[in-house]
């Protein structure tokens, strides 16, 4: 049997500990064995979190013979792990063990050193503080999970078991995978990425700026032609100083700040109204639908219509939306 060792440290998320539980124990080969053996393992025998005490059987030594280990999040309150901990996590990926982290338990391996030279997610609202901290480490922050091969890493509780079911697909076959997503209720595979949950932000803008005004403007006529010639004209400067202007006080050019506007009032519209994409395409400024999808599912990894099917208050949605989801981010 495939030995899976969840690493349980003090302050765990329960959620991102019981999903790869639950995925690896419900799957099952064609002739109803267990392929894997889950275990749970800790540095101390009892692990507390909030609201909970947890009796934990095995020990680091567990780490030494899994074939899998499992890194769940925890709360950043609770400080770095011990130097045990990242020891044997470094001694198993020396040793070839495949080692995958769940949300922010990529803070974990990052720490150990494991991630260091490779690509790695984490959930969205963390990601700029995992690049920041660990800048050896590639950050993508707009994906589900990222498998290299022997290390993986993946975003919220969700993602870690999206990422289960794709390491058990990667082990047993697809059959094998789909069972399990069955027995979990889930899609063997989930249309988009992360980044269909980012907030889009704009950039902030210091209080009083001189480009104020002209941002309010922006976002009162988004449905109409915005040129940077109007912009520019607006805050009485040339298109030149002002797209100089604009960069320095929001670190982005005028034309992506416009779009990032157009794309989050598209977004806000899929959630909350019955209107056609094409509609919605010329409410938020875009020239065509077709153009909308492309810079919809560029920002947001997937597409109006699926967006839409996930995120809007009411149950209809408009069939006439189409493309191909983007998947997740596998390999190097």
């Amino acid at each position: 049997m495939h030995s899976v060792a969840i690493l349980v440290l003090d302050d765990v998320v329960p959620l991102d500990m019981a999903a790869p539980m639950q995925a690896f124990d419900w799957a099952r080969l064609p002739d109803g064995r267990s392929p894997y053996r889950v275990s749970l393992c800790a540095e101390s025998a009892e692990v507390r979190t909030e609201g909970l005490a947890l009796r934990i059987e095995r020990g680091l030594e567990a780490l030494e013979t899994a074939d899998t280990i499992i890194v769940p999040g925890r709360s950043e309150e609770h400080g770095p792990p011990s130097g045990r901990v990242l020891a044997a996590l470094r001694r198993a990926a020396g040793a070839g063990t495949r080692i995958a982290s769940v949300c922010v338990g990529a803070f974990v391996l990052a720490e150990a050193g494991v991630l260091d030279g490779l690509r790695a997610t984490t959930h969205w609202m963390a990601a700029a503080e995992l690049a920041r901290r660990y800048p050896r480490v590639e950050v993508r922050p707009d994906v589900l999970y990222v498998d290299n091969g022997q290390i993986l890493t993946s975003a919220g509780a969700a993602a870690g078991l999206d990422m289960c079911l794709h390491m058990i697909r990667r082990d047993l076959g697809s059959a094998v995978a789909a069972h399990t997503a069955r027995m979990c209720v889930v899609p063997l595979e989930r249309e988009g990425g992360q980044a269909q949950f980012i907030v889009q932000e704009h950039p902030p803008v210091p209080k009083g700026s001189e480009l104020e005004p002209v941002l309010r403007w922006i976002e009162e006529n988004l449905a109409g032609e915005v040129t940077l010639g109007a912009m520019a004209a607006r805050s009485s400067m040339s298109e030149r100083t002002f797209s100089r202007r604009f960069r320095e006080q929001t670190g982005t050019t005028p034309l992506q700040w416009l779009l990032r506007a157009r794309v989050r009032r598209a977004q806000y519209l899929l959630e909350n109204g019955d209107h056609s994409i094409e509609r919605i395409a010329r409410q938020a400024g875009f020239g065509s639908p077709t153009a909308f999808r492309e810079r919809f599912r560029r920002v947001t990894g997937t597409t109006p219509y699926a967006y839409r099917a996930a995120f809007r208050a009411k149950n209809s949605a408009s069939p006439d939306d189409s493309g191909a989801p983007l998947g997740m981010s596998h390999g190097q």
